[in-house]
């Protein structure tokens, strides 16, 4: 989908795209982490192991050819429902000044998630930049709470 220079895409999961994605991780870990004090170090290697086996899907939004945001997803059936395919938002963000294209992005990576069977979509949304609002207009409904214990 294109609309002027923006484009949204589905990427194939690959070094390049990690690259590309990666000052985009850092400013993203920056601004939402909790625990400021872990630091990042994605496992590409089992992203890629994961793509390699369907498990899982990447989106871009893109402003004139230049990466703007992102969103990646794990689809698998579920271990509970197991005739159910869904997806599990591991990441979502776009940069601060791209954010008026969100909702627009959440709904076209939902459209795209459909072509590919999927039943439900999950997002795991941060209280700090909650962004709710704009899943509840689409029709998301929230269906539980997640909290965190730090052991260490």
């Amino acid at each position: 989908m294109g609309i002027g220079a923006r484009e949204f895409q589905r990427e194939r999961v690959c070094a390049e795209l990690c690259n590309e994605l990666l000052p985009l991780l850092y400013q993203h870990d920056t601004e939402v982490s909790h625990f400021k004090d872990i630091i990042l170090v994605p496992d590409f290697e089992k992203y890629f192991a994961i793509a390699e086996h369907g498990g899982l899907r990447a989106f871009t939004v893109r402003e004139n050819k230049v990466l703007v945001g992102y969103a990646i997803f794990y689809v698998n059936f579920h271990n509970h429902y197991s005739c159910s395919l869904q997806a599990v938002q591991d990441a979502l963000f776009i940069l601060p000044e791209h954010r008026g294209e969100g909702e627009e992005f959440i709904k076209w990576c939902d459209s795209e998630l459909k072509l590919d069977g999927v039943e439900v979509v999950y997002h795991h949304v941060k209280l700090s930049h909650d962004y709710s609002p704009a899943l509840l207009r689409q029709g998301y409904e929230q269906i539980e709470k997640v909290y965190a214990r730090r052991l260490k």
